[in-house]
């Protein structure tokens, strides 16, 4: 069995274009006051031409539409695309397909048309549930309008998710608790829960640099807001079955599930990236990020990537290490050795176990609630030179 069928085989979407640019924001999203979708259809469905002849036969188990921002697209649009990959492969019995939402974009007429097209499951970017912290991260919603967005897609998908953004300026541990005590009274069965982070290339990265970023968390505020988020989501029965994600149970993910656990996945639109596997050697594909610049190479007739790199056995280990000891479960030990084609040092698993950083049972390696803390430490150290 070739080994990214342990992990599944998925198919990712980016629409690049948002109705503004968020200051936190390193995704490869473009501000564009009008889109020629026709074009993009287009172009969406030479990709997908082709590369369902690349990986003719496979069983496609998730969908999702990234971005930007995907409640941007036309209902049309969507149907075309879901059609196009309904005719390229088999389907799974019961695929999950995401689209990501942002609250502002959100309308029962559009979201009863993407539900008609084959969308199964929403994520939506609600982000925080005040309006002043909203305003701080350059948000154009208001809270009011999150609650309305949520509960439009509760009443037309039967899988709803939404994100929120902690560890933000002047934040601290009763402000998050109370605002996680409103998130989970809306009862989601799947939220996102990611700290706030500085990327170089941001707004926010630029004023940092310049000290204009006033009241980010210390590393032990920070430190301790994770702690109360991890402790608030368990007692309501979402655990975190990833670093950041927290999910009733079933309710998990699908699709970047088959990124944690080493699946193949295609990556179709502006600087989207895939993983695919032939013959036992396993290609990083990666699209180029101006809108323009991937559209004109399919409309010339070539493929919508920048290049392939082939990936070698340490670099397949690697990446397996990084994704898979976000997982709660981690990771099965003889298969990342498989991948690597070498073990890990004894002394650096059993440190870590002693120190009580990682745990080892049934041939899985995996992380610790203090090992969960300490993450990137914990997978330098288990990296093999």
């Amino acid at each position: 069995m070739e080994d990214w069928r342990s992990g599944g085989f998925g198919l990712y979407l980016h629409w690049p274009f948002c109705q503004s640019k968020c200051p936190y924001c390193d995704f490869n999203s473009h501000v564009a006051a009008k889109t020629d979708q026709r074009r993009w259809q287009t172009a969406y469905l030479a990709e997908i031409d082709r590369l369902g002849r690349e990986t003719e036969g496979r069983i496609l188990q998730t969908v999702f539409f990234g971005g930007g921002t995907p409640s941007l697209m036309d209902g049309d649009l969507v149907a075309a695309i879901l059609d196009k990959i309904r005719a390229t492969w088999p389907m799974a019995n019961d695929p999950e397909i995401t689209l990501e939402a942002n609250p502002g974009s959100v309308d029962a007429g559009r979201f009863g048309a993407y539900r008609e097209a084959g969308i199964n499951r929403v994520s939506i970017g609600i982000q925080a549930l005040n309006d002043d912290a909203l305003r701080q991260l350059g948000r154009l919603h208001s809270a009011a309008e999150a609650r309305q967005a949520y509960d439009i897609a509760r009443a037309t998908f039967s899988r709803v998710s939404f994100d929120l953004i902690y560890a933000r300026q002047g934040q601290g541990l009763t402000e998050w608790r109370r605002e996680l005590d409103e998130a989970l009274a809306m009862q989601p069965t799947h939220l996102s829960l990611y700290q706030l982070t500085i990327e170089d290339g941001t707004v926010f990265g630029a004023r940092h640099a310049l000290g204009q970023l006033r009241g980010l968390p210390d590393e032990d505020m920070a430190a301790d807001l994770f702690l109360v988020t991890q402790e608030i989501t368990q007692k309501q029965g979402l655990m975190a079955y990833e670093v950041s994600n927290h999910a009733q149970p079933g309710e998990e993910a699908r699709h970047n599930l088959i990124y944690w656990q080493g699946g193949d996945y295609i990556g179709i639109g502006p600087g989207a990236h895939g993983r695919l596997t032939h013959g036992g050697f396993r290609d990083a594909t990666e699209a180029p990020k101006s809108p323009e610049l991937w559209l004109r190479m399919i409309e010339s007739g070539r493929p919508g990537e920048l290049a392939r790199q082939r990936l070698l056995p340490k670099d397949r280990g690697a990446e397996y290490l990084l994704m898979g000891l976000r997982l709660r479960d981690g990771i099965n030990l003889q298969r990342l050795e498989d991948m690597m084609g070498a073990t890990l040092a004894p002394d650096a698993v059993n440190g870590l176990v002693r120190h009580g950083f990682v745990a080892l049972a049934d041939g899985n390696i995996r992380a610790t609630d203090a090992g969960r803390m300490i993450l990137n430490k914990v997978i330098e150290t288990l990296s093999p030179t």
